[in-house]
Parts: structure tokens; C-alpha cells; sequence
């Protein structure tokens, strides 16, 4: 929107949420000719005395996952500043790919994005098409360093210094054979990406949080989460995500109460009947099912769905709950370093321990967390093996989930409609010769 964009100065940027990111500098090879300094990062606590030095006219809010309530605080503390409070919609923020593109976002963080794309991704090669994914932007180190980023191999998350967040969404695509990309400057990246050496058929933009997509998308999917039914309708952005679908995914039935799975159709039927409504669960599996029944389980869940997502389940408790653990062991007394200021911001996440890792310090402090923990054994339920990143002294076990369709449209059905409807892949087999 601003970049290269004489009408406007961009004086600063805040930041919130993501630790150790601040005083620095976005820079000048990313932000364009009118910015041969770069655009310094600021505090957001900051933002009223910024709005008074800087001498702020429009203060633009750019990111996901907040509460209407909480968004419209902003907005009031900037009004009576006295600067414009801004949001920008899909036109102004949105780039056309010239190749075919699938979006896939969320009512809220931890609806089930990630087995979303991996089963499209998995249908779409099954029907002899090259795909590639981009992911939504996670860089918080070297932004300069991270402007593209293609990973195609596990060696690649070494090679970026990936953090746990970038790493349990970018690993499972890897593991499975599929290349992704990712970074800060998203028109480099789907430049990028539609021309990837090993080929590329068509795009999926696997989202981030509850964000609308940064590219225009051919078909846009949104995956709803039945256990916060009415989340949808007020949480931004996600309420424009889900106006935009044109296939619906109403995920979780197998956990999920039925009166939330009725509200979300309800609400559905009313602000997008024209989309197709799919229905799905992500069953869940461990590695080893006896280091959970009986035993004094600490369960570890992907980090964002527990903080900003404000969810008080994750596929680890899932597990403990199938598996028959005897009791969740309560993280709190245990805590190391900034893990406690996680608590202390979302006192909410109660006997569950968020699996933070935004840098080296975090991973230790996590590591430190866990294996200083009264437990029998440890139940990872994030994405990607922990074991892997830190050193679990505690006897652990894994929890697996994907993506099933239940009944009928499949997501296989809208893809295969979506496929005929533009032409794409029709005279291939899964090999690509014409038949």
C-alpha cells in the first residue's frame, strides 16, 4: 500500500506480542526508494506520545487475532490522539499471481490451518499438479537476510534459523515432499514462487492467524473452529476471511460440542450461504500411547493457539484425555525465565505449557520449564518434534493430527470442482502424461 508510494511518509512501525523485535530498523533495501534510512520499530505502549513527536496523521493497524473490543480501544486511544485510525481492506493489500492460487484462512488461531493445506496440497499432487506453498510472513530475525525464503528440505530451517513458530509450519510441508516459501517481501516471494526450479502449477497461500489473504485469491477457504463458535463474528479479521469463502470448513466435529457445530452453520447460512460447507475432524494419534495412561502427563501445545488464539484445548490434551493420563501436571510452579511473562499476559492458559520459541532465549527457558517439571512424561502437541529444537530429559511422545473430510462435499469435491471450473490439470494422470 505504502511502499514506493509518494502520498504518504511512513514514520514508524510499532510492534507488539513478538519479543525481542523492537529498536531496530525496517530496512532500506525492503522499504523502498523513499526510505534510504530505513523505518524505525517502536514499543507499541508508545504509540500516543509517537502520534504527538512524529506528528502522526493515520496510524494503520496491521495485524490479527484481536477481539472487536479490543481493536476498537485502539482505535479510540489514536482518535483521541488525534490522528485517522485506518484499515485497510482486501484491494489495497492484495496481489494478483499469475498462476492459479488457493488461499486457506481461519475464523482464529488453532481452527486447523495447517492440516487444512496439507490435505489440499496432498489433493492437488495426487491430481498430477506441481504445487507450491507460501506461507504467511514469520521473519523476526535478519529481515534482510529473510526478504525470500525457499524451504525445501529440513537443512533449510537450519539454514534460515527458523524459531519453533516458523518451524511448526513450515516442517510438516517439508516432511511431506512439498516445497514453501516464506519471508517478508510477499511480491518477491510469489514471484518467487511461481517460478520455483522444480516447476509450479498453481499456489496455495497457507495463512497465518485469522489474516484475509495477501494475495487475490481463485478460491478462498476458511476453516471455523466449533469448540468458539461464535468467534467469527468477533474477532478481526477473521469475520472478513469468512465473508470472502467460498468453501467453508467446519472443523473439529469429533471434539466439539454439537450445539457449537449448529451456531457455526446458523451463522454460516447467514453471512456466506453461497459457500460450501464441508465438514471435518482432525482425529488425533500418539507415538506411544503407554507413556500417557496412568501417568503424570505435562502437555505441551503450540503457542499462539494458546495465547492469542485463547484456546484452553490443543491436540495435546486431546490425547491425554483419549490415552488416559492420570493427571495434567500444572506448568506454572515450574516456570523459567520468559515463560513467565507469557503467564503473566495470558494468565488464561491455565495447566497447559505454551510452546514459546521466538528465539534462543526462549527455547532455553522452555527447555528449562520442561525438564524441571514434576511429570512422568511429557506429551509434545505442536507440529513439530521438540525433541528435535531442545534437549526433553522427561520421557516424551508425540501427537499426530490431519485433516478428514466427513461426509459429503468433500474438500476433494471442491477442489475437483474448482479444478474444472478453471481448466487446470484437466488430460493428466497423477504422472502428468496425457490421458
Amino acid at each position: 500500500m505504502y511502499r514506493d508510494n509518494e502520498a504518504y511518509d511512513v514514520v514508524a512501525f510499532t510492534a507488539t506480542q513478538i519479543p525481542n523485535i523492537l529498536n531496530r530498523k525496517y530496512p532500506a533495501s525492503l522499504a523502498g526508494k523513499n526510505y534510504p534510512k530505513g523505518i524505525p520499530i517502536y514499543d507499541e505502549k508508545d504509540l500516543e506520545k509517537l502520534i504527538d513527536t512524529l506528528k502522526v496523521e493515520d496510524v494503520v493497524f496491521s495485524y490479527s487475532d484481536v477481539s472487536y473490543e479490543y481493536l476498537m480501544h485502539k482505535s479510540a486511544m489514536v482518535n483521541t490522539a488525534g490522528a485517522n485510525f485506518v484499515l485497510l481492506g482486501t484491494k489495497a493489500t492484495s496481489i494478483k499471481s499469475t498462476k492459479p492460487l488457493i488461499s486457506i484462512g481461519a475464523t482464529r488461531t488453532g481452527c486447523g490451518k495447517s492440516q487444512t493445506a496439507r490435505r489440499l496440497i496432498e489433493i492437488l499432487i495426487e491430481k498430477g499438479l506441481k504445487v507450491v506453498a507460501i506461507r504467511h510472513p514469520m521473519p523476526y530475525g535478519d529481515l534482510e537476510a529473510q526478504k525470500v525464503q525457499r524451504y525445501a528440505s529440513l537443512e533449510d530451517l537450519e539454514k534460515y534459523e527458523c524459531t519453533i513458530e516458523e518451524m511448526e509450519e513450515y516442517e510438516p510441508h517439508i516432511v511431506r515432499g512439498n516445497v514453501i516459501y516464506a519471508g517478508v517481501d510477499y511480491e518477491a516471494i510469489l514471484r518467487a514462487a511461481e517460478n520455483d526450479p522444480d516447476g509450479c502449477d498453481i499456489i496455495v497461500w497457507d495463512g497465518g492467524n485469522n489474516d484475509f489473504p495477501f494475495y487475490t485469491p481463485d478460491l478462498h477457504i476458511t476453516v471455523t473452529d466449533p469448540h468458539r463458535p461464535g468467534h467469527g463474528l468477533l474477532y478481526y479479521p477473521g469475520e472478513i476471511t469468512l465473508r470472502m469463502s467460498d468453501v467453508v470448513i467446519i472443523n473439529k466435529i469429533d471434539s466439539a460440542p454439537p450445539e457449537g457445530i449448529s451456531e457455526i452453520r446458523k451463522t454460516l447460512a447467514e453471512i456466506v450461504p453461497r459457500a460450501m460447507v464441508i465438514e471435518a475432524a482432525s482425529p488425533i494419534s500418539v507415538a506411544d500411547p503407554a507413556m500417557i495412561r496412568n501417568k503424570k502427563v505435562l502437555v505441551v501445545e503450540d503457542g499462539p493457539t494458546l495465547t492469542h488464539g485463547g484456546m484452553k484445548i490443543g491436540a495435546g490434551t486431546l490425547a491425554a484425555e483419549k490415552y488416559g493420563a492420570a493427571e495434567l501436571v500444572d506448568p506454572r510452579p515450574f516456570l523459567v525465565g520468559q515463560l513467565k511473562d507469557t503467564f503473566r499476559a495470558y494468565p488464561g492458559i491455565g495447566t497447559l505449557l505454551p510452546a514459546m520459541g521466538y528465539g534462543k532465549d526462549q527455547l532455553r527457558d522452555l527447555e528449562a520449564t520442561i525438564n524441571g517439571s514434576d511429570c512422568d512424561a511429557v506429551i509434545i502437541g505442536t507440529p513439530i518434534d521438540l525433541n528435535r529444537v531442545i534437549d526433553i530429559k522427561k520421557p516424551s511422545t508425540r501427537v499426530f493430527y490431519d485433516l478428514q473430510s466427513i461426509g459429503k462435499p468433500s474438500l476433494s469435491t471442491a477442489i475437483a470442482e474448482f479444478l474444472v471450473k478453471h481448466g487446470i490439470g484437466i488430460g493428466k494422470s497423477r504422472k502428468g502424461q496425457l490421458v
